[in-house]
C-alpha cells in the first residue's frame, strides 16, 4: 500500500491502517515524498557532497560513498528532519520522544559485481546485546530516493516483509566460495525518483547490485528514542589528568570511546572493533562465544 500526499504541514495524523501495515511488514512506501523541484535540489546537494569526498580522496575503491552524519554539509539537509510529507510517518509510528542519531548519504555508481550476501538488521550491538524474541524496534529509518529505482537492477534495497520479528536469518554463507542463495520472501523496494520509504531497523534488508547505467543516490535518516544516551549529568571529566591515568578498561566503563562508532561495538568502517578494552580482554582469555549473542 502506498500513498500520495502534497501540501502537508508535517503534523497530519497517519491512517491507523498505515501503522498496522508498518507493524506487520516492517516497512512502508511513501509515494512522491519529494516534489520534483525539491528532489532536483537535493540531488544537486548530494552531488556536491560526492565531489567533496572525491576531492578529499575519500571515495571507496568502487567509487561509491557512504557518508554518515551529513546534516552539516548543506543547510538544505536540515529540512528533511521534519519534511511535511514524511514526518507524520516518523512521529506517527514512534511518538514524540525522539531524535535522529544516525544518518547517511549513499551514492553507488553502476558496478558489474558478482552476487553477494549483505543481509543485515540495523543497530549493530543492539542485535547482540539484547537477548529477547523479537528484539525492540528502537529505530525507524527513512530512505529518500533521488534517482530512479523503479526498475529492478538499479541497486534497490531488498527486504523480507515481516522479517523484523525474526532475530535470525538463515542462509548466510559459512565460508568463502559457498553459493549465494537468496532468502525466501526477498523483494526489491521499487521507488520512483522522489519516493521514500520508512523501515523498522530490525527488518532484514540488503543493497542489491546496481547493474544499470544510472548512479544510485539515496539519503537516509534514522530516528531513535532520546533516552538512548547517558542519564547522569555528573560524568567523569575525560580531559582530566585523573581520567587519563585510569586503565583502558576503567576508561571504557566510565564512558570513554575514541568515537561514536566505538559505542556500537564497531570501527568507523563498520567492522567489529577488537580494540575495545573489555572485548580485547575477553578475547585474550578465550571467553568470547559465538553461541551467546552478547558474547560474540
Amino acid at each position: 500500500m502506498t500513498v500520495t500526499e502534497t501540501s502537508k504541514t508535517g503534523y497530519e495524523p497517519i491512517d491507523p491502517s498505515v501503522r498496522e501495515q508498518y507493524a506487520k511488514d516492517g516497512f512502508y512506501v511513501i509515494k512522491n515524498a519529494l516534489d520534483e523541484e525539491s528532489r532536483a535540489k537535493y540531488e544537486e546537494a548530494v552531488d556536491k557532497v560526492y565531489a567533496e569526498e572525491s576531492d578529499a580522496d575519500r571515495l571507496r575503491p568502487d567509487k561509491s560513498i557512504h557518508v554518515m552524519g551529513y546534516f552539516d554539509r548543506n543547510p538544505l539537509f536540515l529540512d528533511l528532519l521534519t519534511w511535511p510529507t514524511t514526518f507524520p510517518y516518523i512521529w506517527g509510528t514512534m511518538g514524540w520522544n525522539i531524535y535522529t542519531h544516525h544518518n547517511h548519504i549513499d551514492v553507488n555508481p553502476p558496478k558489474d559485481e558478482p552476487p553477494f550476501w549483505n543481509w543485515h538488521q540495523d543497530g549493530y550491538r543492539q542485535n547482540s546485546d539484547i537477548d529477547m524474541e523479537p528484539r525492540p524496534m528502537f529505530m525507524t529509518k527513512i530512505c529518500f530516493a533521488l534517482t530512479d529505482l523503479s526498475i529492478p537492477g538499479h541497486g534497490q534495497t531488498k527486504v523480507i516483509p515481516g522479517s523484523h520479528l525474526n532475530n535470525t536469518l538463515a542462509g548466510r554463507p559459512e565460508k568463502e566460495g559457498d553459493p549465494i542463495i537468496e532468502p525466501e520472501g526477498s523483494t526489491e523496494v521499487l521507488l520512483s525518483p522522489g519516493d521514500a520509504f520508512i523501515f523498522d531497523r530490525r527488518l532484514w534488508h540488503s543493497r542489491s547490485m546496481n547493474k544499470s547505467d544510472v548512479t544510485r543516490k539515496l539519503m537516509f535518516i534514522g530516528y531513535t528514542y532520546r533516552w538512548i544516551r547517558p542519564l547522569d549529568e555528573n560524568v567523569a571529566d575525560q580531559d582530566s589528568d585523573w581520567f587519563k591515568g585510569l586503565t583502558p578498561l576503567q576508561q571504557q566503563l566510565l564512558g570513554y570511546g575514541p568515537d561514536n562508532a566505538s559505542f556500537w561495538g564497531i570501527k568507523q568502517s563498520g567492522w567489529i572493533d577488537d580494540g575495545i578494552p573489555l572485548r580485547s580482554e575477553l578475547k585474550e582469555r578465550g571467553l568470547l562465544d559465538r553461541q551467546v549473542p552478547f558474547l560474540r
